[in-house]
């Protein structure tokens, strides 16, 4: 392994205060990214903020890179839908023109991060409201993910011949009327694709609704595998495994 190679591992795998410091550096170039993405698609595009793209296109082609270069088998990775969502964002940051249909893929980098890099187990390690809220937050950075992805999808499918998406935000009261299904009708899809388009949207974004709906109002338990029969959630003040009744030791950091 090279010198350079071993330290890319480090930064990205390892355990120390260094790599987890990297690893929230990412996390916050990525939510940073995503909120350039946001507004920036909703403004004329200008020459400083495709400047602003290339920047941030080299910036995730080297993180691309580098992972690529740790990864113990690199073809494999080609399988993952999450680099294929990497190279769409590389591309709709490096190719101005190509990017301006595909703009709200660069957010799947987000989901990506989050579930690659041993961000989550430092979350819960380091917060104590995040382990609290993990499936909450989860939950809505998924119907937030599919979102922007429907409203990219929907936009770059339907402003050419539509004259009701004439832009980002009506793709996205499209996308939101429809994923609540109020369905005001003002704005509709058109053609066979656009009638199926608006199906997926339907069903698949009132899926992820119900699912935040059901992670907010039902009664909170703590995440904690039973050693016997690998129950994973139990009451905060549980002492026994409901399931097989074993015997718990439920990490407990005591009164406020």
């Amino acid at each position: 392994m090279t010198t350079l190679t071993a330290r890319l591992k480090a930064l990205y795998e390892g355990d120390t205060e260094r790599a987890h410091r990297f690893r929230y550096g990412l996390l916050i170039f990525d939510l940073a990214t995503l909120l350039f993405i946001v507004l920036s698609s909703f403004a004329p595009r200008r020459p400083f903020v495709e400047g602003i793209d290339v920047v941030i296109g080299v910036a995730v082609l080297t993180d691309f890179a580098a992972r690529l270069a740790i990864s113990r088998r690199r073809w494999r990775e080609f399988l993952r839908p999450t680099t294929w969502a990497d190279l769409a964002a590389i591309v709709s940051f490096l190719a101005p023109i190509v990017g301006e249909g595909a703009g709200f893929l660069r957010i799947l980098r987000t989901l990506r991060f989050l579930r690659t890099y041993q961000v989550l187990d430092r979350l819960r390690a380091d917060s104590p409201l995040f382990r609290r809220n993990e499936e909450v937050v989860i939950a809505v950075v998924n119907l937030a993910v599919f979102i922007f992805v429907m409203t990219s999808v929907v936009y770059a499918t339907q402003h050419r011949s539509n004259p009701n998406i004439g832009n980002y935000v009506d793709a996205l009261y499209f996308t939101v009327t429809s994923l609540t299904t109020t369905g005001y009708g003002d704005v509709t899809l058109q053609g066979t694709g656009g009638r199926l388009l608006s199906v997926v949207v339907m069903i698949c974004g009132v899926t992820l609704f119900l699912r935040l709906a059901q992670v907010l109002f039902r009664p909170y338990k703590v995440r904690f595998p039973c050693p016997t029969c690998g129950l994973q959630r139990h009451e905060p003040d549980a002492v026994h495994c409901k399931a097989c009744g074993t015997i718990l030791n439920i990490p407990d950091e005591g009164a406020d």
